[in-house]
């Protein structure tokens, strides 16, 4: 190709270009039409001419892939790194559902702090419902009914305000078939004079006003309800579920915040009418049980009695547990212990 009526190579316009650009002296200051061609190829191209029979796909914002890249490696070096924080940041899950912890120690204004219950929901929603059908005695309107029922006696034993004040649990009372035998053996005692067997935290929830209150109105909670069949067409609902309680003492201005670990597994079961003596709309308890983290272990007040400064660690006669862990069934996490057995929670 010529221009301005010679014949001049593209490599020789290119390096003349290029010095001109670099103010080399004697470089023109108006290119001519060929200058401005070749000028604006170069500005086009980033790399060698492409080959010979060679695809090239279509051209892509180079920038925002490498910042795109560049937050992966960044994200991937803090996973590796620091692990757990990470874990936290972006919402990791532990393989027995619980949201990996995020490190440091619970406040104020962030009483769950550091534990997985950072992560879980609040009250009722963090109890995962089924959905009702006709089963036994039941119409699937009944068995909604029960759920619901059931559902309202979880929140009456673990979230009433009232009740984790210490003060008797009456609705929920009210919920149990009182013609069962044993039943009112057990609420007497339970609060009168209550024993490692006759305990009320075994169904309730309780912290003595004297000594500890709840660090906000926020109950953690994670579990759920199922149901079957059971014994004489009855609808057998079962209840597992954990509840995390942050608490600070009853007296004084201390910020310090601990926290109470209680998973209950209850059974309950609505009974046919026909068939089992009870007063209507109540059901009977067909297995209730415990196991909590720092609320006492060898406490018969009938409060949960955490300890406040006092870090979880190894012991060398007892069994470590992760209070969070539901991974673990009752049956399995219960296996070979008795109300005088103490395990050591490796976190609160």
């Amino acid at each position: 190709m010529e221009t301005g009526g010679s014949s001049i190579p593209d490599e020789e316009w290119e390096r003349f270009l290029r010095e001109a650009e670099a103010g080399t002296p004697g470089a023109p200051e108006e290119p001519s039409a060929r200058a401005r061609m070749v000028a604006q190829r170069l500005r086009e191209e980033t790399g060698p001419p492409p080959g010979w029979r060679t695809h090239q796909p279509p051209r892509r914002r180079g920038r925002v892939w490498y910042v795109v890249g560049l937050v992966v490696v960044v994200a991937l070096l803090v996973v590796a790194l620091v692990p757990g924080r990470a874990a936290g940041w972006l919402g990791f899950h532990g393989t027995d559902g619980s949201t990996t912890a995020t490190p440091g120690r619970p406040t104020l204004d962030d009483p769950f702090k550091g534990s997985p219950a950072e992560h879980w929901a609040a009250g009722t929603a963090g109890i995962t419902m089924p959905t009702a059908r006709a089963t036994g005695w039941m119409s699937e309107k009944q068995v909604s009914d029960a759920l619901d029922s059931s559902l309202a006696f979880l929140a009456d034993t673990g979230l009433d305000p009232a009740v984790l004040r210490g003060e008797r649990p009456v609705k929920a009372i009210a919920a149990l078939n009182q013609q069962q035998p044993g039943t009112k053996e057990y609420l007497a005692n339970a609060f009168d004079a209550p024993t490692r067997t006759d305990d009320p935290l075994l169904l309730f929830s309780r912290f003595d006003p004297s000594y500890a209150r709840l660090a906000g109105d926020v109950i953690k909670t994670r579990g759920a309800i199922t149901y079957r069949e059971g014994e004489r067409g009855a609808v057998e609902v079962t209840a597992d579920v954990t509840f995390v309680y942050a608490v600070v003492r009853a007296s004084g201005d201390s910020d310090e915040v601990a926290r109470t670990i209680a998973r209950r597994e209850i059974v309950m079961s609505w009974d046919d009418p026909d068939k089992v003596i009870g007063d209507p709309g109540t059901f009977s308890l067909k297995s209730y049980r415990l196991d909590a983290a720092n609320g006492g272990c060898e406490n018969t007040t009938g409060y949960f009695r955490p300890d406040f400064g006092k870090e979880p660690g190894p012991s060398d006669d007892a069994t470590e547990v992760d209070p969070y862990e539901r991974g673990t069934s009752m049956d399995e996490r219960m296996k070979g212990r008795d109300a005088a057995d103490c395990d050591t929670a490796t976190r609160t």
